[in-house]
């Protein structure tokens, strides 16, 4: 009878020090402060500061070269569609990235006579985390030349690339959705 005591008493003095410890790491961890936001003259010093280094100094010259010119005036050229988050009519030109490109899983379209990277993210074959079918399935089904109509929420380029990039979020083909990006409410 004393061990069934002592072995009770043990337990609930393991699970009391579990569970004050873990309050204790709980408000250690809302106690961390947040670091205060740059002001405008911060954020252009920083700036300042990385354009003298040696990947800033690329960015730079590639920004001011004929290619890097021609990237930015398409990424122009659709902003206000993206940022109004309207549809935009598109030609498939290509089932594929450019060579080497590490975007994921991503298709080239060109909008109003400008080539894009149409980007989706890293395409997980078979089954993904959620137990769900490959959410990027039905866009396999498009071929070269398809009439598709598109929406994206961002607009990005890098020197690494000849066209600029535009997220995939919504891919409609005669009427039919075929990709639709589900975003989380909340955050992450």
């Amino acid at each position: 009878m004393k061990k069934a005591i002592y072995t009770l008493l043990l337990l609930l003095l393991l699970a009391g020090g579990w569970v004050f410890a873990n309050r204790e790491m709980k408000s250690l961890a809302a106690k961390k402060p947040i670091p205060p936001l740059l002001t405008a003259a911060e954020k252009k010093t920083e700036l300042e500061k990385w354009e003298a280094t040696p990947e800033g100094i690329r960015y730079k010259t590639w920004e001011s070269s004929p290619e890097g010119i021609k990237v930015l005036a398409g990424a122009d050229k659709v902003w206000h569609r993206v940022n109004a988050f309207s549809n935009m009519e598109a030609v498939v030109t290509s089932l594929s990235l450019p060579a080497g490109a590490r975007l994921g899983f991503g298709i080239m379209v060109r909008v109003d006579g400008e080539a894009y990277i149409l980007s989706f993210g890293p395409e997980i074959v078979g089954k993904n985390a959620l137990n769900t079918k490959n959410e990027f399935q039905p866009l396999h089904s498009l071929k070269v030349n398809d009439k598709i109509i598109i929406k994206s929420h961002s607009v990005s380029h890098a020197p690494k690339y000849a066209y600029p990039i535009l997220a995939g979020d919504y891919v409609e083909k005669a009427g039919k959705i075929l990709y639709k990006r589900v975003f989380h409410k909340g955050g992450c």
